[in-house]
């Protein structure tokens, strides 16, 4: 992996198309746990838990399954309705399991034309299970690439690894399997461009786990705290973005955002953000295309 440390302070202005200032992606993770893992090792799930303290892999946690399994139930198809009702698209990440196990959901997305992001095969799987075998990672890769096509008819242009745990190798794998950007990198508000060793393109779109609805969990946020947070979140980027254009993404878990309780906080940023007219809900993949083609008015390749 690498790529040019180079501060915002020393980059030209970045200039979104059709005079946007400020891109914003909802990305909705759908993702599926396996009920238990052939393992005595402590199981890793993905993020909190609702039930804390940690059991085998072979020990099966219903708490924590089912909680997370409304999100596949109930949440998610709350989250459809604000979309639909608000206009908007989101961005969804997708195990491969989770398309060969609750296909309904990731349909839904298809049916809406929104995109879809590779997400791991399943997500209590992790790259760096892998990190000392290239081979294994790439077969891992390979095998939710395979299942992405199958199912939803194209390749897959984008990656974000479980829980952002992704190897030394992970980009110069995505980038020799045709991928064109990676979403696990966390240190910008803005796109740019990563080396491979095959020297085909690759656009960091970066995730976050700060603005994201398991802040609701680690700071006890209900609806009206989660809202400021997003709007803080925003006014700010905005008010930079004068200057030269940001994105802002808002991670979203459907078990834990499409509680009742939650909801409001999604419905009321959407509608607050639709008031600014250069304000673009963006894919990654529309980032992406984008920015490998103007990426030059920004960052000159290999400074460093």
């Amino acid at each position: 992996m690498n790529y040019d440390f180079i501060p915002i302070s020393q980059r030209k202005p970045l200039r979104w198309p059709n005079g946007k200032r400020l891109a914003i992606i909802l990305t909705t993770n759908f993702e599926y746990w396996d009920a238990v893992r052939d393992t005595p090792k402590p199981y890793y799930p993905g993020g909190p838990s609702i039930v804390g303290g940690d059991l085998p892999g072979n020990v099966y946690d219903n708490a924590n399954y089912t909680w997370r399994e409304y999100g596949q139930r109930v949440g998610v198809w709350r989250m459809f309705d604000i979309f639909d009702a608000e206009g908007v698209p989101s961005s969804c990440t997708i195990n491969a399991k989770m398309a060969l196990e609750r296909p309904q959901v990731v349909q839904a997305a298809l049916d809406r034309k929104w995109e879809i992001v590779a997400h791991n095969y399943v997500q209590t799987e992790l790259l760096t299970d892998n990190m000392f075998d290239e081979d294994a990672e790439r077969d891992v890769i390979r095998s939710t690439l395979k299942v992405y096509e199958e199912f939803c008819g194209f390749k897959a242009k984008g990656w974000l690894s479980s829980s952002l745990r992704s190897t030394l190798n992970t980009i110069d794998i995505l980038a020799e399997e045709g991928l064109i950007y990676i979403c696990d990198l966390l240190n910008d508000d803005q796109p740019y461009m990563v080396q491979t060793r095959s020297g085909k393109p690759m656009v960091s779109v970066s995730y976050t786990s700060e603005v994201n609805d398991f802040s609701f969990l680690r700071q006890g946020l209900g609806a009206e705290g989660g809202l400021q947070m997003f709007k803080e979140q925003f006014d700010w980027l905005y008010a930079e973005s004068a200057h030269t254009g940001k994105f802002m993404n808002i991670g979203l878990h459907p078990h834990v955002i499409g509680q009742p309780y939650r909801i409001r906080a999604l419905r009321d940023f959407i509608r607050y953000a639709k008031q600014f007219e250069d304000v673009w809900f963006a894919t990654r993949e529309e980032i992406a295309t984008w920015y490998m083609q103007n990426h030059e008015s920004h960052i000159e390749t290999g400074r460093a």
